[in-house]
């Protein structure tokens, strides 16, 4: 099993969250962002010193990262050598498509795990060292997922 690279909790307020987060666990945070897909903007954040990484998202209601039923666990990490060809292997071994950016000029895609009620990530690994640039540049290359 490859490294994952990040946990990812969706929250009604990511102040309030990263707040919870450094007072309990001593996280750190580098800036959070605004962001905007499709319909929705939203609201990120990553820990720094990772990986892995807690990300942390604030999306609004209908968006892939709704919480108005509570906050909670959205989603573990992986890179993905290819997320066209990850995304659809994920899905025959059980874990469907919930949610598929790539439509939207993007590169990730979500994939429901209903027994643990969360998700799988997968992102292209061409945008890696766009994250690391923006949320870690110290840190290495990190290894894909591995998925026969």
């Amino acid at each position: 099993m490859s490294d994952f690279y990040h946990l990812c909790f969706a929250v009604t307020d990511l102040d309030r969250a990263t707040d919870e987060l450094s007072a309990v666990l001593g996280v750190t945070w580098n800036p959070a962002r605004d962001g905007h897909l499709g319909d929705w903007d939203y609201r990120i954040v990553f820990s720094a010193g990772g990986p892995p990484f807690f990300e942390v998202i604030e999306g609004p209601p209908g968006s892939p990262w709704d919480a108005t039923g509570g906050s909670h666990f959205h989603h573990i990490g992986y890179w993905a050598d290819d997320v066209h060809t990850g995304k659809h292997a994920l899905a025959r071994r059980g874990a469907p498509i919930e949610f598929d950016s790539c439509p939207y000029g993007r590169s990730f895609t979500y994939h429901r795990l209903p027994g643990l009620g969360a998700r799988i990530e997968l992102v292209d690994v061409s945008v890696q060292p766009g994250f690391r640039e923006t949320w870690s540049p110290a840190a290495a290359p990190m290894p894909t997922l591995d998925i026969p």
